[in-house]
């Protein structure tokens, strides 16, 4: 089941017709909704939107300095030989942008898995907001012409109530060459640890 929201009519109009920063970048329409549904504008090749605070609440306008462009060009090179090591840099590429906004945005010492009954919303992300926060980075790194391996596919999602799963949704990677589709999934994560990276087939049975 793929993620899915409600469109804000606004930012609609505005990614209709193509205005601003909005046509930087080609996205499906479900990846457009993730900015839509939030009423912010998609990454550009200098810039993106930071969600966090839960389901965007918070935002933050982070601009790419040209050592950050080094930096996770320097990481996304070390994956150049194979889609395994480029799913290993992505994973790297995801921990060292956590890493790089902790100070800035005071989530240095956010939970894994948080969600409301932590009580500490500001200083947290849900999986609303790693998701969108990893494919606009994943959005960054194509524009950059960093990925090599793989394609961004859209979100994922799972909550099978049966099977004890709580919502949860994912940014996703497609190999270009199998066609095998892999989570980059941080919100399992703690501030600083890398992202989940496993196949969404077996994403899907996680808990």
């Amino acid at each position: 089941m793929r993620f899915q929201f409600v469109a804000a009519a606004s930012l609609a109009a505005s990614l209709a017709a193509g205005t601003g920063a909005a046509r930087a970048v080609e996205m499906s329409p479900q990846i457009s909704q993730l900015y839509i549904s939030v009423e912010i504008l998609p990454p550009n090749a200098s810039r993106m939107t930071i969600c966090y605070g839960f389901v965007c609440r918070l935002r933050y306008i982070f601009d790419f300095t040209p050592g950050d462009r080094r930096a996770l060009t320097d990481i996304l090179n070390k994956g150049k030989a194979s889609p395994e090591a480029e799913r290993k840099a992505v994973q790297l590429a995801v921990q060292w942008l956590d890493r790089r906004l902790g100070p800035v945005l005071n989530t240095t010492k956010r939970l894994a898995r948080a969600d409301f009954r932590h009580r500490d919303d500001d200083r947290n992300y849900d999986c609303y907001d790693t998701t969108r926060n990893a494919v606009s980075l994943l959005l960054v790194l194509r524009e950059w012409g960093l990925l090599r391996h793989h394609t961004i596919a859209d979100p994922e999602y799972r909550g099978r109530f049966l099977l004890g799963q709580t919502p949860h949704n994912t940014a996703v990677l497609k190999d270009s060459k199998s066609g095998t589709e892999w989570v980059v999934d941080l919100w399992t994560k703690a501030y600083g640890e890398p992202p989940d990276v496993m196949t969404v087939e077996k994403w899907l049975k996680e808990d």
